[in-house]
């Protein structure tokens, strides 16, 4: 990773993941779908939402908006391709309890508000709300992460580092 900084090329080591989510957070091993348990898609965490407002864990880009609005993809300005997947197989929904608040090709800073979603509704719905943080791009890019070492995060706490190759 390169970034200009004063004309001068500096290597980017790291990337701190700011928790999009207030929740109690989990190993992506423990999330019940073998996709993101198994880490088909990628590394990085998951969150059991306490409330239904998902922010940007990073400076970046929107690059996907899912018409379905349970999922959205963020590239930071460092490289790291994210995607925020609220829930488990909340796709079926197509779109109902969820209020997409950006659009794709919008810039976002960390803590910026993405999508509200309702917890109620996809529970109603017998939909796991558990949130997984993917780096979809971890094999290119990331040689490790740093996770946190607690149980519980709030929205803008840091999340986890991802040390880059």
């Amino acid at each position: 990773m390169l970034a200009k900084i004063f004309k001068h090329k500096k290597r980017i080591e790291k990337e701190k993941i700011f928790s999009p989510l207030t929740g109690e957070l989990l190993p992506l091993e423990q999330v019940p779908d073998p996709v993101f348990s198994q880490k088909m898609m990628g590394d990085g965490v998951a969150i059991i939402p306490e409330e239904g407002v998902l922010v940007s864990p990073v400076e970046g880009k929107v690059v996907q908006v899912f018409h379905t609005k349970h999922a959205i993809g963020i590239t930071s300005v460092s490289g790291l391709e994210i995607l925020l997947h609220v829930g488990l197989e909340t796709v079926e929904l197509n779109g109902e309890g969820f209020t997409a608040l950006i659009e794709e090709g919008q810039t976002v800073k960390v803590g910026d508000p993405l999508l509200n979603f309702d917890i109620s509704l996809l529970k109603d719905k017998n939909k796991e709300i558990i949130t997984p943080i993917i780096i979809t791009n971890y094999s290119d890019k990331v040689d490790e992460i740093e996770h946190v070492d607690q149980q519980a995060v709030s929205r803008g706490e840091n999340l986890f580092v991802c040390n880059f190759k």
